[in-house]
């Protein structure tokens, strides 16, 4: 997916005074300093206080150079620019007491909590084993998962089921990943806390990981048929895994509980790639969708310049 090049037969298409008025919008936001696409996002941004159409989550750090490294006032700095959502892959790491101040300033602010890590196994075989001890371990993971929900108000939690194992036929590496999200289910479904299962690219970022796209996360939730067990669609992974976001999103949708985001290449904020994010969160929003985006990605400029390059790239795609 991408934006389309307009070429000399459609400019000339253009009223000539629209031409102009455009050419002199692009030189003023120039002898400013400013790219066309950052003004225009700027000028899209609503007066202080207005919120962003879709709830876009960014991660603790991500705002540092403007906010410091207080985790209050990083949750207010967001709240200032628009976003009402979070998401701390680490949050499970953190103190309880950290966890409910977290959660109070975000209930002050009205701002949603999104996913936090429950369970990964980088570089081991975990969900797609039988092992008595490795179940024991994912289990211990849910229980977890369940207080760190309760305390920051969470619905959702990430699982990555972790490596696949080449000494095991894949059907009944599907078999135990399918019997281990039952057994997590039974943990998560009185809570009503999710796991939301992360298809992982192959290619760049994760070799070996079990998991990997769409189609096979919808067919592993279908069978596990539990309102606790759903997928995570990190559109960055699934750019360089299988490509037909849209479709496949669709496809899958009844399963869909949670979105990521990142452009690709790179894995940098949205218009820094060849991913169309402005057709993406268009499609989101015409189907309803009311769930989290979260912002797993990191900033393609440094310092103050760079966190507001990303700022200004989620005002320029949310139109």
């Amino acid at each position: 997916m991408r934006n389309k090049t307009v070429g000399s037969q459609d400019t000339a298409r253009i009223p000539r005074r629209q031409f102009l008025a455009g050419g002199a919008t692009a030189a003023a936001a120039l002898a400013a300093g400013v790219a066309p696409g950052a003004s225009a996002a700027r000028a899209a941004q609503p007066a202080s206080g207005g919120a962003f159409q879709l709830k876009y989550a960014p991660h603790f750090g991500m705002f540092r150079h403007h906010a410091g490294n207080d985790h209050i006032d990083q949750l207010r700095f967001m709240h200032d620019e628009g976003f009402r959502a979070l998401e701390d892959n680490g949050m499970g790491g953190r103190e309880p007491a950290l966890q409910e101040t977290i959660a109070a300033e975000m209930d002050r602010l009205g701002m949603e909590m999104g996913v936090f890590v429950a369970h990964t196994s980088w570089g081991g075989v975990s969900f797609a084993s039988s092992d008595s001890s490795v179940r024991e371990a994912i289990e211990a993971d849910m229980k977890k998962a369940v207080e760190v929900g309760k305390r920051v108000n969470a619905t959702w939690c990430t699982v990555v089921p972790g490596q696949l194992d080449p000494g095991l036929e894949w059907e009944y590496q599907t078999a135990n990943v399918i019997e281990n999200l039952k057994r997590a289910a039974a943990i998560l479904e009185p809570a009503g806390l999710v796991a939301v299962l992360e298809p992982l690219n192959h290619w760049t970022n994760h070799p070996g990981v079990f998991l990997t796209g769409i189609p096979q996360a919808y067919q592993i939730c279908k069978a596990v048929g539990s309102p606790s067990v759903k997928i995570l669609d990190d559109l960055y992974h699934q750019q360089i895994t299988e490509g037909n976001l849209i479709p496949n999103l669709d496809r899958a949708w009844d399963e869909i509980a949670y979105i990521q985001v990142g452009d690709n290449p790179g894995r940098k904020e949205p218009t820094t790639g060849e991913i169309n994010y402005l057709n993406v969160f268009r499609h989101l929003k015409s189907k309803g969708f009311d769930g989290i985006v979260g912002m797993e990605h990191g900033n393609s400029k440094p310092g103050r310049e760079g966190e507001r390059a990303v700022i200004d790239a989620y005002w320029e795609c949310d139109a």
